[in-house]
């Protein structure tokens, strides 16, 4: 007990640190918000300062230091961070979730507009590529891999694909495989690319990518089926967004198929498989595993 508590303390010691690194990346590499046009970059600082777990930018450095690495994670952190905040700019829409609070605080077009919201997603996009590009050039190889990853992740067939899904079966009964193919690409996609472009600094072997790929899966599938209990059991203080929402949408949900326990249940399992595939897979591992086991017993 004494050495779990031990390893819990170094994780949150290296995700704070982590935090800290990537808000510090995050106000150096993003364009100031007096440039023009002042309103879009004020409204992309604006929820890319917000806060947050920063969970894909920790998972990326986390892996980053599994084997030896020579190059700098942290742009490729802030990178995926810009995406992952355009998603949550995007589905916080009136079109798509409707939702007017993120992370405590008015989502951003609650704050701006919706047009600038649009947009300021749009640009945070297309700016996560651009510092991939900037920053890892003179590394081709590594920056080839970590774009590839990066967009064949965020693309219409994972992330965007799953929204779309998410979208079009609102309402509907759903058979458990359309539930996971939401949640396979809407999230799980992105943490394990958070997970393949950290190891890319490793320069690891075809077989290390596998493995981390498979952590990446039931790692975001935990997560995704622990947001899903939290929405149904949590309150809008503890996520720092409203809560309720998919059952007021009747969205697709692992509660709304297998009810809560059903749902723990099938937590764990993933939760355990995750283990199981960090602990093959060796290396620094140490914190990692700390962290998935953490996924299951989250409260925000």
């Amino acid at each position: 007990m004494r050495q779990a508590t031990g390893v819990n303390e170094l994780l949150k010691a290296k995700l704070e640190t982590c935090r800290q690194q990537v808000e510090a990346g995050i106000d150096q590499l993003l364009p100031p918000a007096t440039t023009r046009p002042k309103q879009l970059h004020a409204a992309m600082r604006y929820s890319m300062e917000a806060g947050g777990k920063r969970l894909r930018p920790a998972l990326l450095i986390l892996a980053s230091e599994l084997f030896p690495s020579a190059a700098d994670p942290l742009p490729a952190a802030v990178a995926i961070e810009c995406l992952h905040t355009y998603t949550l700019i995007h589905d916080d829409l009136p079109s798509i979730d409707d939702s007017d609070l993120r992370r405590g605080r008015p989502a951003c077009h609650t704050q701006f507009d919706e047009a600038t919201a649009v947009l300021a997603g749009d640009a945070l996009l297309t700016y996560s590529f651009q510092l991939l590009a900037g920053h890892y050039r003179a590394q081709p190889e590594l920056c080839a891999a970590l774009v590839s990853e990066l967009s064949e992740a965020s693309g219409s067939e994972k992330l965007i694909g799953g929204q779309m899904e998410d979208i079009l079966n609102e309402g509907k009964p759903v058979e458990p495989a359309t539930l996971a193919y939401i949640h396979e690409n809407k999230t799980a996609a992105l943490l394990t690319a958070a997970l393949t472009m950290g190891l890319s600094f490793c320069t690891p072997e075809s077989e290390q990518v596998d493995r981390i790929r498979r952590i990446g899966y039931h790692m975001g599938l935990t997560f995704q089926i622990v947001d899903d209990i939290l929405d149904a059991t949590s309150s809008a203080e503890t996520m720092g967004k409203p809560v309720g929402n998919d059952a007021a949408a009747d969205k697709s949900t692992y509660v709304a198929l297998h009810g809560l326990e059903g749902a723990r249940a099938e937590a764990k399992r993933h939760n355990d498989l995750a283990i199981a595939e960090a602990e093959a897979l060796g290396g620094n591992n140490t914190l990692l595993i700390a962290l998935i086991q953490a996924m299951e017993a989250r409260s925000n």
